[in-house]
């Protein structure tokens, strides 16, 4: 079957947050969730499911469990055990469980900025401790290249951190984090007796030559204090369709984790299962032509930003569908969110929601959507820029 990704669909009728969170004249290219309709075996397995009339719950999927052993093995060429798997609604729910059976209060939580926010407020919502190891972005021509300070992460590290949460795609910045990299990351995860958890939620949107290495995958030494992540909702445009999925090789780690969730009655929902099983059994054909259409569209930006922003700076997109932008040349007032927001008309991302005011002249693009959205967006952000230095 062959999926048009370049049709625009209207959104807004459809109470989408995307669409209706921002003011009806600004375009939205913020949150992760695409324009795209999902994959054709999806959407007849969840009509099948609506057929039959009847939702109560649902706490297990054995052959959604079947299908993720299988996935690990022929995708990411791993092994993980079907009673490792322990189900939730989404990831943000997970990192949050996961932060309140670890430690203590007060106790550290690492992680590296820029990064997706909720990393930033679990240790608040959970009465931890925030530890921050920013990313190192070295800018070469117009490409910003991010890369693992060690030394900053290993001075980041005190006797109280108990936690290191790992974004790998890595959200905002698009690295696919390479096998030297993990495997660096897994010796200071067990030198410093933490937990480290592997946030994977973008492990089927990585673009060729790079290649997703799940963490269950680095050195068997690190299984026991490993809690892996995932979800079809991104790769798969589930977003509102919630569940995902936790990987906790660790029996008395998942005992505690599986302890918390039902004490706060946190799991999908049958249609979740329903969606995530067709996804992942049916919805390949579907992710190949998606990516494809992605990678034309990252190549897009970069080529178009390169000639019409020439003083930008961008991330070279490994992995996921988001682009982390460097607007700070053009010294926008009030910060480039606000800017691309007033008076580009363009809704993305404001940087320093991802670590600070260091990122305030930062924002990140979703360009997940049609090549005509998405071009609409930039030129709206180029004649803003413009306007501006003539005026």
């Amino acid at each position: 079957m062959i999926y048009n990704f370049d049709t625009s669909i209207e959104r807004r009728s459809t109470n989408s947050a995307k669409w209706t969170f921002m003011p009806p004249d600004v375009l939205p290219l913020w949150v992760a969730d695409m324009d795209f309709p999902t994959a054709e075996p999806i959407l007849r397995a969840l009509h099948e499911r609506v057929d039959h009339g009847i939702f109560g719950y649902q706490f297990d999927s054995p052959s959604l469990r079947e299908v993720i052993v299988e996935r690990f093995a022929n995708r990411y060429h791993t092994t993980i055990e079907s009673q490792e798997i322990v189900f939730v609604p989404g990831l943000v729910t997970a990192l949050n469980l996961v932060s309140r059976i670890t430690g203590e209060t007060g106790s550290g939580v690492l992680v590296q900025s820029p990064v997706y926010p909720p990393f930033l407020n679990v240790p608040k919502n959970t009465e931890r401790t925030s530890v921050t190891a920013p990313l190192t972005l070295t800018r070469t021509g117009s490409t910003i290249y991010a890369e693992i300070d060690w030394d900053v992460l290993e001075a980041s590290v005190t006797p109280e951190t108990r936690m290191f949460i790992l974004c790998n795609p890595h959200n905002p910045v698009g690295r696919v984090f390479t096998r030297p990299e993990l495997e660096r990351l897994a010796e200071f995860v067990i030198r410093h007796d933490l937990l480290l958890v592997s946030d994977e939620i973008h492990a089927d949107i990585t673009f060729a030559p790079h290649e997703h290495i799940t963490a269950p995958a680095i050195t068997p030494e690190l299984r026991s204090r490993l809690i892996t992540l995932g979800a079809p909702s991104k790769a798969f445009n589930l977003a509102g369709i919630p569940c995902g999925f936790a990987i906790i090789h660790n029996e008395s780690l998942r005992r505690r984790f599986n302890n918390e969730s039902f004490a706060l009655g946190v799991f999908p929902s049958n249609i979740g299962f329903t969606a995530s099983e067709a996804a992942y059994r049916e919805g390949g054909e579907w992710l190949d032509q998606a990516l494809a259409y992605l990678r034309s569209n990252r190549d897009f930006i970069e080529a178009y930003l390169t000639e019409r922003l020439p003083d930008a700076a961008f991330t070279h997109v490994e992995g996921t569908y988001l682009g982390w932008i460097d607007l700070s040349a053009y010294q926008l007032p009030g910060g480039a969110f606000k800017f691309c927001i007033e008076e580009a008309k363009v809704g993305l991302n404001d940087g320093a929601t991802f670590g600070g005011a260091a990122y305030k002249d930062y924002v990140r693009i979703n360009f997940g959507c049609p090549r005509s959205t998405l071009q609409t967006a930039l030129e709206r952000v180029v004649d803003a820029i413009a306007n501006r230095e003539t005026a």
